[in-house]
């Protein structure tokens, strides 16, 4: 769809009818790609992604042969290749079918609490289906009952405020009664919800798993949630189907990442709704989530970037209502500081964790690039064309900001919300990635900054958003059933 472009000048007269307006016009306007429905540039956005997840492959088993493997079975996925299918094939693929069919049809003309609600529901759903391919065990239960993982140290936590005080004790590798792997790595937020889960006598695999899914689901309505309270409406209604069909699913079911994705995402938009609203309590409640969600991962400071996408996308004028969520953030920062955590020093220490591992021998040369190539594959084929035209529309804007003076463009099709959270979840991944602390298994650990890339989906041609939600669909079916992931 072409942009409608308006330009006049100061004094309201059609700039069309100046003395050479028109043509200073062209000069300044953007060409090429992202000025219409351009679908082969788009294309070659998505070649470029799956030749970079190609090369990943190769180089990754050239270097497993040469004797200096990536230590990830299947670079760039930590996975195992081994074709198979489960009892969730048939539903996944009736799922896929559903959605791309019907549900761009049904995300215009829903009522937004039902849209919502349908949105949350067909997420379970798809992500479920992902799992069960691998069977209720191996594909759900089991996930997070494994020596590494968090429901291995619950039977521990006796008491949560000495379990607090001395969490970083037990941070390296070598200390007496060091955590588990997946808990050593990660502030105690996490385990005390897994704790939490246990004392509400929800105990075992099986509640865990059910709950990442329907806490990491809850993504999608959060994201839409973000992108109306932002002012574009349309937006997250074109986002929807995308979000159900994210490719991450297959992550989200089941890995703590996924409860993290879902967290991160609801925080945001409590964080957004209070300042645009504007809502004290949201903004507060945002405020304390986001501050929660650094307390689950340490790598979820980054979200500052999307938050701040949030603040630049809302105009923000009302700063009482940063305050508030400052304020929340600082209630839950000192409520752990004072139950005994410390954070800066758990991030200290895990540093040090980090390279008393694997990190070691994964060669930052091939990750650095190689993560890029577990995110394309992690947000999906759509995810390069989106981020091509959420590029574009930045340049644009850029190049129109230097036009001459006497001349205002309007953008009729401008949508800067999705662009905005786009770029800030790509330039939270990109900061993790050059940090050296995220070498492998990143298809899981940025599912929080990786679903929104398809939330940007209203950047695409209308016309050609069908065909982008078969291949988002056919990357999730393809990779669950090609290779049996880790977590």
């Amino acid at each position: 769809m072409r942009m409608p472009l308006t330009a006049r000048r100061p004094d309201g007269g059609d700039a069309g009818r100046g003395d050479g307006v028109r043509t200073r016009l062209r000069a300044w306007l953007p060409t090429g790609p992202g000025t219409g429905i351009l679908s082969k540039p788009d294309r070659w956005a998505a070649v470029v992604a799956l030749a970079l997840v190609a090369a990943a492959v190769l180089v990754g088993a050239a270097l497993g042969w040469a004797g200096h493997p990536v230590h990830a079975p299947a670079a760039p996925l930590f996975a195992h290749v081994m074709p198979h299918v489960g009892p969730g094939t048939p539903f996944a693929v009736v799922i896929a079918i559903l959605v791309i069919n019907w549900g761009p049809a049904l995300a215009e003309r829903l009522p937004w609490r039902r849209l919502l609600l349908a949105g949350w529901v067909a997420s379970v759903a798809w992500t479920f289906a992902l799992a069960l391919v691998d069977g209720w065990q191996r594909g759900v239960a089991g996930r997070l009952t494994t020596p590494f993982e968090y429901l291995s140290e619950v039977p521990r936590v006796t008491d949560a405020r000495a379990m607090l005080r001395g969490f970083t004790d037990h941070i390296l590798l070598f200390s007496p009664d060091n955590w588990a792997e997946h808990v050593s790595a990660h502030p105690p937020g996490v385990l005390l919800v897994f704790v939490g889960l246990d004392r509400l006598g929800l105990r075992g695999g099986g509640w865990a798993g059910v709950f990442c899914i329907l806490v990491g689901a809850a993504a999608t309505a959060a994201v839409a949630v973000t992108l109306r309270a932002l002012g574009d409406e349309a937006a997250a209604r074109a986002a929807v189907p995308f979000l159900v069909l994210f490719p991450g699913a297959v992550w989200v079911g089941v890995s703590a990442d996924g409860m993290f994705m879902g967290a991160a995402a609801t925080a945001l938009a409590l964080f957004a709704v209070g300042l645009t609203r504007p809502s004290r309590w949201c903004a507060v409640l945002g405020g304390a989530g986001l501050a929660g969600c650094a307390y689950l991962s340490y790598g979820l400071v980054l979200l500052v970037l999307p938050a701040g996408a949030v603040i630049v996308a809302a105009r923000a004028r009302r700063w009482s209502m940063l305050a508030w969520a400052v304020l929340g953030a600082g209630v839950v920062t000192g409520a752990f500081t004072w139950l005994g955590f410390e954070w800066w020093e758990g991030y200290r220490l895990v540093k040090v964790r980090y390279y008393q591992g694997l990190a070691t021998a994964r060669a930052y040369s091939y990750w650095v690039w190689g993560n890029l190539a577990a995110l394309a594959v992690s947000a999906g084929p759509a995810a390069a064309p989106v981020l091509r035209r959420a590029v574009v529309q930045v340049k644009a804007a850029v190049r129109l900001r230097a036009a001459p003076p006497g001349l205002t463009v309007q953008f009729g099709a401008a949508r800067t919300a999705p662009v905005l959270l786009c770029l800030g979840g790509i330039a939270a991944a990109v900061a993790a990635d050059l940090s050296g602390l995220s070498k492998a298994e990143v298809e899981r650990i940025w599912l929080p900054f990786a679903i929104w890339l398809p939330a940007a989906a209203a950047l695409l041609p209308a016309s050609d958003r069908r065909g982008w939600l078969w291949l988002q669909a056919g990357t999730a079916l393809l990779v669950n059933h090609l290779v049996l992931t880790n977590w």
